[in-house]
């Protein structure tokens, strides 16, 4: 068991510094790294003996999905940036703990989801809202009565959304928006694959009734 310090990272979209690892590691497999030829779990290993550069790549790797959680949940980006920093730093420390035959994508969502329920639990109603479910983009030949219509029933969506109960409002999005299983889901939030599917009955009932005057 490792007694050393583990220095903290620099914010997720930072390169992080390089210290001597704990093995010579050739340019090639920096190379590697770079092209994506190594798998989570290989660099989850290799991060967790502190090469930072495994762990700078699995942060690109996994930032950008999960920064778009984080805003889905909490509704604003300044919010979801600190969220997910504040994730990351959490994970590169508890490293040494990750079970190496899970998945690396699945540890991260819970930890996000975890920090974004804190704040949610931590911070009044009603929320800020400066993010929206993307519609989908608009055809060329489009009027612009449709497109603003469009734009409007996704914020008339996303403040839906954010009505929901924050158990629900998770589950919908993993589920509909990051396209996760009932299982990885149950991971996530420490439920059973029945009360998953119980909540996400609960969110689909209640947006389809707030979004009825869009149909």
């Amino acid at each position: 068991m490792r007694n050393r310090t583990r220095p903290a990272p620099p914010p997720y979209g930072a390169a992080l510094p390089l210290r001597p690892a704990p093995r010579p590691i050739p340019d090639v497999a920096t190379d590697r790294y770079t092209a994506g030829h190594l798998d989570d779990g290989v660099l989850a290993v290799r991060a967790s003996e502190g090469d930072e550069e495994a762990f700078a790549i699995l942060v690109r790797r996994h930032g950008s999905r999960l920064l778009a959680l984080a805003q889905r949940l909490l509704g604003n980006r300044a919010d979801a940036e600190d969220a997910v920093q504040d994730s990351f730093l959490s994970a590169w420390r508890r490293l040494p703990e990750f079970h190496h035959g899970a998945s690396f994508g699945t540890w991260m969502y819970r930890i996000v989801t975890n920090r974004c329920l804190n704040t949610l639990r931590q911070r009044p109603r009603p929320l800020p809202l400066d993010v929206v479910p993307e519609p989908a983009a608009a055809d060329a030949g489009s009027s612009p009565p449709r497109v603003a219509e469009s734009d409007a029933t996704a914020a008339a969506l996303a403040r839906a959304l954010l009505e929901l109960r924050p158990d629900l409002r998770v589950c919908w999005v993993l589920r509909e928006l990051h396209g996760l299983h009932y299982e990885e889901i149950a991971h996530v939030v420490g439920s059973s694959e029945q009360a998953v599917r119980g909540r996400l009955f609960r969110a689909r009932r209640a947006l389809m009734e707030a979004m009825r005057p869009w149909r």
